[in-house]
């Protein structure tokens, strides 16, 4: 899944995406490229959906596109 979300181009709202996503079962890695805000997370889908991921990223304040 790829999202883009405006604020991780910085390294405090980095570090807390991936605070979040690490955090999140099924989520197996999160790449951040810090030039555009794109995100693009590898998950188990028997595990968790990617409307459970944008919706925890969003519970945090952040705002995912994608």
């Amino acid at each position: 899944m790829t999202l883009f979300i405006k604020e991780v181009t910085s390294e405090q709202p980095i570090q807390i995406l991936e605070t979040i996503l690490i955090q999140m079962d099924g989520v197996e890695r999160a790449l951040v490229d810090t030039e555009d805000g794109e995100v693009k997370v590898t998950y188990n889908d028997d595990q968790i959906t990617q409307e459970q991921i944008i919706a925890r990223i969003r519970h945090h304040g952040l705002h995912p596109i994608g």
